[in-house]
This record gives C-alpha cells, sequence and structure tokens, in this order.
C-alpha cells in the first residue's frame, strides 16, 4: 500500500467556463508539478477531451481518469468517474440526448475546444454544456453505475449547483460513493458540518477551470495503485484502503 495524492475534478478548454489553457498537455504538465498521482477529467456535460488527457500523460503518468460532470435535471452537479474511455463516452452519449436544446453562445460562455494530446485543436461543440440534462439525479447515478463508474457529488457543500443546495438533503435510498466538498474546506469540518452523512467517503478537489487551480486541493488515497478499483475501495474502506486527507 502507498499514499497517492489525487485531484479529482479538473475541467479541461472543452467545458464553458474553462480557459483555453487548460489543454491537455498543460494539465498533465501542471499536475506532475503538483506532484499529483492521479487526475480526472470531468468536463461539464461532456467526455471528449479525456481521451486527449489520458494520451498526453502516457506511461509517464499522472494516471487519468475519463470522468463527467453531469447537470441533473434538479441542476445538482454530479461526478461520475470511469474506468475507461468507452465507459465514459458511453455516459456522454446519454447525457447528450437528454442536454437541454439550445446551442452555446461562445461570447458570453467562451469557445468548447475539443483538442488532441498534442493541443492542437480538432474542433468546437457547439451545444449548450453549461445546461442542465433531463436525467434526475437517480437516474444520474443509476447509469454511472451501469457503467461500471462511481459517482460523486460534487461540491456539495455550495448552494449552486450541489445535492444539499438544491435537495436541501441526501436521499436515503440515494448510491452515492462519496462526497466532494469544495477546494479549501477541510475534511474534518465537512464531515463535522455534515455529520449526518457520516457513513459517506468525504473527498475535497480542486474543480479546477484555470490551469493554476490544478492540484489545489488534493486528496490523498492510500491504496495499492492509480486507478478506478482502488479509488473505490478506498471510498468504502475496503482491503485496507481509505482516504487520507
Amino acid at each position: 500500500m502507498k499514499v497517492l495524492v489525487a485531484d479529482l475534478h479538473i475541467h479541461t478548454c472543452l467545458s464553458p467556463c474553462a480557459t483555453l489553457d487548460m489543454t491537455p498537455r498543460k494539465i498533465v504538465r501542471a499536475a506532475r508539478d503538483k506532484g499529483l498521482d492521479i487526475i480526472a477529467v470531468t468536463d461539464h456535460n461532456s467526455a471528449e477531451n479525456a481521451g486527449a488527457v489520458m494520451a498526453a500523460a502516457g506511461d509517464a503518468g499522472p494516471s487519468v481518469i475519463p470522468g463527467i460532470e453531469v447537470t441533473t435535471s434538479e441542476e445538482v452537479h454530479i461526478l461520475g468517474l470511469f474506468g475507461g474511455v468507452r465507459e465514459a463516452l458511453a455516459m456522454q452519449d446519454l447525457v447528450y440526448e437528454n442536454l437541454q436544446p439550445g446551442e452555446n453562445d461562445e461570447d458570453l460562455f467562451g469557445m468548447q475546444v475539443i483538442a488532441n494530446e498534442f493541443d492542437e485543436v480538432e474542433g468546437f461543440n457547439k451545444r449548450l454544456l453549461i445546461g442542465a440534462t433531463a436525467l434526475p439525479i437517480g437516474e444520474v447515478v443509476t447509469a454511472i453505475h451501469r457503467f461500471h463508474g462511481l459517482a460523486v457529488a460534487a461540491h456539495m457543500d455550495r448552494e449552486a449547483f450541489s445535492i444539499v443546495g438544491q435537495l436541501g438533503f441526501i436521499p436515503e435510498d440515494l448510491p452515492l460513493d462519496a462526497l466532494e466538498v469544495s477546494k479549501g474546506v477541510p475534511l474534518a469540518l465537512a464531515r463535522a458540518r455534515f455529520s449526518r452523512y457520516e457513513d459517506f467517503a468525504f473527498i475535497t478537489s480542486s474543480d479546477a477551470h484555470q490551469i493554476g487551480e490544478v492540484g489545489t486541493s488534493p486528496t490523498s488515497f492510500l491504496v495499492a495503485g492509480p486507478d478506478l478499483a482502488e479509488l473505490s475501495l478506498a471510498f468504502r474502506g475496503r482491503g485496507n484502503r481509505d482516504v487520507r486527507t
């Protein structure tokens, strides 16, 4: 077992509110500079850049988990973390089928850039990725699990776009795998504030939309390796794996 440092909530230049410096190579370089062992690419309602970040990281690392940040019909943000690009893109297909109609306003939200592993622009996503889907939160979590992923309630301590902020509580029958709190919030403080949810694993991450934010609020895990299966064990406290900070 070893302690590995992870930032499980990073946006690329595909996300409407991310800056154009959030390219695959720059994200990988920033992660290495911050000593991150694991990162997750979780763009708003899309996973199109996840493969490029994985390719940019290569064998040298960090380990890249492909993901997506889904906006549910209740306007709750749920992170889906997956074992491979195929599963992440399958979730993306479901999201695209249920995404709010409309086209991205580049003057208002910025360009939604699809990049390759060399930071070359391959296209632009014109969908309204900043919008909500028609998928209720229960269906989102079920779908993430159907594609063998982990479902994490994003920045659950915020008023906007969080499960507690939007619903007022976490439904008892909602099988979330972990709860994320905003960067800068100590996990001990979060656990005390949300003690009614003590059975869940709590994590922090950067929710990085700018390159300087990558790795600013990582979580340490005691795991055997940098992959999704090990994170799943750590979330559940199984096999001597756990969430450290």
